[in-house]
């Protein structure tokens, strides 16, 4: 059996990323993550997370360079993050509790889930900070 990728965006705006807050499940509600899901079957990492964030934000992007190095979820799933461009679209929070803009100083405060946690070092070089 293959390893299962979930993908997940960094999408930043001048000096600020974009975090999504978890809606489910119980144990993850209310901390912060990038917004991204799974990768489907013959699916390319860069299509499956374009095709997430439009179902999840209503945005297009384009998939930029790796973030990071990718984070074990599990045994066979593996977590990987890329830098994303907004493209199109409007940001509306269709999958999460909700959208918020955050600086370089404000990532080590935020609530992650625990495995993004592992790119606040990334997200902060990426930010310029």
């Amino acid at each position: 059996m293959s390893d299962q990728i979930v993908v997940a965006g960094a999408l930043i705006d001048g000096a600020a990323l974009l975090v999504a807050q978890r809606e489910r499940p119980p144990e993850l509600a209310g901390l912060w993550e990038l917004p991204g899901g799974k990768v489907a079957a013959g699916e390319s990492d860069e299509a499956a997370l374009a095709r997430e964030l439009a179902e999840e934000l209503g945005v297009d992007v384009t998939v930029g360079a790796r973030l990071g190095a990718d984070v074990a979820l599990g045994p066979a799933t593996f977590l990987r993050a890329y830098l994303v461009t907004q493209t199109g679209g409007t940001l509306h929070p269709n999958d999460h509790r909700a959208l918020r803009w955050v600086t370089a100083d404000e990532l080590d405060c935020l609530a992650w889930v625990p495995a993004d946690r592992a790119w606040v070092a990334d997200l902060k070089l990426a930010l310029g900070g």
